[in-house]
């Protein structure tokens, strides 16, 4: 990966508490999984920052390189990769999520 790639994608996880990787826009996702989970920070009430990773084929790839993780969304939280849809729902789901974003003193719906 391209080492200013990499630094834009540092750059926005350090910089914001919770930062959502994906495709779109959360008032325009451009695939369901990153709707799915940019309504669950939605029905949440927390703050993020998301970057559409259609905007610039290296950050999609890269994004992917950073965490290891193939797909997109991707969540994190705090400088932590949290995962991906289907871990965000099961996390939304078993109440994990909630527990996570209180941990890291993330304001949120309670």
């Amino acid at each position: 990966m391209d080492q200013q790639i990499k630094e834009t994608i540092s750059n926005e996880i350090k910089g914001n508490d919770v930062c959502l990787f994906m495709k779109g826009s959360p008032d325009a996702p451009q695939c369901g999984f990153s709707l799915a989970v940019a309504n669950i920070l939605k029905v949440l009430e927390v703050n993020f920052k998301s970057v559409d990773v259609l905007q610039n084929q290296e950050i999609r790839q890269g994004i992917k390189d950073y965490s290891d993780w193939p797909t997109i969304p991707q969540l994190y939280i705090k400088n932590e990769f949290i995962g991906g849809c289907d871990i965000i729902k099961e996390m939304f789901e078993n109440g994990e999520l909630k527990k996570v974003l209180k941990d890291k003193n993330i304001p949120h719906k309670s």
